[in-house]
């Protein structure tokens, strides 16, 4: 019954961090991308600086860790869901977790930097989307993988 319990916290929190991502592809990028340059740049500055608050932090941290934990605990106790959301565990270290770090961090960072947030931007939105894309797919095949664990 516990692990149940873990292995549903597992799929809501990869499920929130997906949906987190999928709002920056779907709509929040296109969005900024209508403002002017100067109001984008600094509008996403400002959604990084709070993106680091624990509200967000605590999900993101929590998708990989609580999966992860969880997926190792069944396979160590023979759960044939263990290695379904340990799988999860490992998309989103790779697809999400990685990209982010890797990739949407440094972006974030150089944008942040900057002195010009409107010519920032123009080099910033499509690269940064489109890593975010690879986000929010890494983060709903993690999401499925995590579920298909609990059946």
């Amino acid at each position: 019954m516990v692990w149940t319990i873990f292995a549903v916290a597992s799929v809501v929190l990869l499920g929130l961090s997906a949906g987190v991502f999928y709002g920056f592809s779907s709509f929040i990028m296109s969005g900024l991308a209508r403002a002017s340059d100067d109001a984008a740049g600094a509008g996403m500055s400002g959604i990084n600086e709070t993106a680091l608050l624990p509200v967000f932090m605590s999900v993101f941290f929590g998708a990989l860790l609580v999966p992860a934990g969880t997926g190792i605990w069944g396979l160590v106790e023979g759960r044939d869901g263990g290695a379904w959301v340990l799988g999860g565990a490992a998309v989103y270290l790779v697809g999400t977790f990685g990209v982010t770090m890797a990739l949407n961090v440094p972006l974030n960072n150089r944008l942040l930097a900057a002195h010009d947030k409107g010519a920032e931007w123009r080099a910033y939105w499509r690269p940064w989307t489109a890593w975010n894309h690879v986000r929010t797919f890494a983060g709903v095949v993690a999401t499925v993988l995590a579920a298909v664990g609990l059946l």
